[in-house]
């Protein structure tokens, strides 16, 4: 049976929305946090694991130092404050797909809390974010279930585990409730995940692809009647890996529990699932933290990082994301909205590491945004994916700068790299495609169309310029689009006024 909904805009009206997000990061650490298993994505199941990582009997588990360092890394980029000394915690649930029945976490002493992040609207206007904490865990392993529609465990058979991932160091990143978006309020839990996405890739702590499920976030909505009400009875919707995805969840279920407090019922706390059509649909109530008996993790000693450590991380972060959209968009003479379409299509950094291979932020953009963005649509994939390098793109831009390469010539060329034949000067050799440059074969090919078209050298010399055009046309069509045209009209114009 479907959700009653009621009109967004009237929800919005009558209820004020409260949000918290909880995103969990996917650390590209070399392995897992606590054990030596690979942190490799893609593998055949059940091959990236240790006796801890499964929980078998006698196995101890041992933090992961550089999985610390950027949990550091996070929680300074957000403001917070990095705890002295923390320990982690035992989170006790059945998860089929974490051997050991409990989840190591951290509970009441996180690594870093009390931050805050700013972030920028569409728009241009700015909303701040309340970060109440930022702990580190594992994450759990992956369970397919056979059988049932869409994978799902409804219907289903039977399931597989794979534990490759469970142990996989993960950073969660918990909001206080945010408050005061309104209307707003799908667009800012989209605008915050997308700007961690974008800080975690800056500090180079995770690869950050939420396709692959490195960045997902858990999605809580509440309802109240005016801003100066109490909270009202949250949900939680689970795992939602898209920024689309989040809009819609958050904009449901302003709709669901609106109909709900309109018609006189009670909103019920239970954890939800996200649908492709932009619904949720009910999982299990809620527990609360006192259900899952968190007690401190007896084989792990606390973590104490040095303040001389963490200082030294603080040092060597990069320029947040925010800052270098704010100078690269000066740098290269960008408008607003040419910069929101960049960071939008996912293209900021390709189009930052090609100009720091030797060409202009603008021309960068033109290839990236223009031929590889039409050719990734087409294929349907993402930019980064692409078989291309930054530096190819620079190098193919290079030939069209030296005259080698007029840009209907370059386009061809692209597609041969694209299509693995080699670099684009290898490309260009191979197939033929550079300007002919000589100007007695381009003369030849003149004399030819001039002998061919005699009526129309009389054209030009009666002053009728524009006719060159013919002649230029036909010495394209011989040398099959490879001639530089404005020498060609040079040439052509020598020839019938000499």
């Amino acid at each position: 049976m479907s959700d009653t909904l009621m009109d967004f805009d009237e929800a919005v009206r009558r209820y004020d929305p409260v949000l918290g997000l909880e995103v969990h990061v996917e650390l590209g650490t070399a392995t897992k946090m606590f054990d030596a298993a690979p942190n490799v994505f893609g593998a055949q199941p059940n091959t990236m694991v240790t006796p801890t990582s499964v929980g078998l009997p006698g196995a101890l588990p041992v933090v992961n130092a550089r999985g610390v360092e950027y949990a550091i890394r996070i929680g300074l980029a957000l403001g917070c404050e990095i705890a002295e000394s923390c320990r982690f915690a035992r989170k006790n649930y059945f998860y089929p797909d974490l051997a050991k029945d409990f989840q190591t976490s951290q509970s009441d002493e996180p690594i870093a809390y009390d931050g805050a992040l700013e972030i920028e609207m569409e728009d241009g206007s700015f909303f701040t974010i309340p970060i109440e904490r930022a702990h580190m865990e594992e994450d759990a392993g992956k369970n397919t279930h056979i059988g049932g529609a869409d994978g799902r465990i409804e219907g289903a058979s039977h399931s597989l585990v794979d534990y490759n991932r469970a142990g996989v160091p993960l950073v969660e990143i918990v909001t206080r409730p945010i408050e005061g978006a309104g209307a707003r309020a799908p667009q800012v839990a989209a605008a915050y995940v997308r700007t961690l996405r974008d800080i975690f890739r800056a500090l180079g702590v995770s690869e950050a692809r939420m396709e692959r499920g490195n960045v997902r976030a858990d999605v809580n909505v509440s309802l109240r009647e005016s801003p100066d009400a109490p909270l009202g009875t949250r949900t939680e919707t689970k795992n939602v890996n898209t920024f689309r995805g989040i809009e819609q969840v958050v904009r449901y279920e302003i709709q669901r529990q609106a109909a709900i407090l309109a018609a006189g019922g009670e909103v019920l706390q239970e954890t939800r699932h996200g649908q492709a059509d932009g619904t949720t649909r009910a999982g299990r109530v809620k527990s609360d933290a006192d259900d899952y008996r968190y007690f401190p993790e007896p084989d792990l000693v606390p973590v104490a990082p040095s303040r001389e450590w963490v200082e030294q991380i603080r040092e060597e972060l990069p320029e947040m994301p925010a800052a270098k959209r704010r100078r690269l968009k000066a740098e290269w003479g960008l408008s607003d909205t040419e910069m929101r379409d960049v960071v939008n299509a996912g293209a900021l950094e390709l189009i930052e590491a090609t100009a720091a291979a030797g060409i202009t932020g603008q021309a960068a953009r033109k290839w990236w945004m223009g031929e590889l963005s039409r050719t990734a649509k087409e294929q349907e994939t993402v930019l980064e994916d692409m078989a291309v390098t930054p530096e190819q793109i620079a190098e193919l831009q290079g030939l069209v700068d030296s005259g080698r390469l007029t840009d209907k010539l370059a386009r061809q060329v692209l597609e041969g790299v694209l299509a693995g034949e080699g670099d684009p000067e290898a490309v260009a050799a191979a197939r033929g495609l550079e300007v002919v440059s000589d100007d007695s074969a381009l003369l030849a090919a003149v004399d030819e169309a001039l002998a061919a078209n005699p009526d129309v050298a009389d054209k030009i010399r009666g002053g009728k310029v524009q006719a060159a055009g013919a002649i230029v046309g036909a010495v394209m069509k011989a040398t099959r689009g490879q001639a530089d045209a404005k020498r060609v009209r040079e040439l052509v114009m020598e020839r019938v006024q000499g």
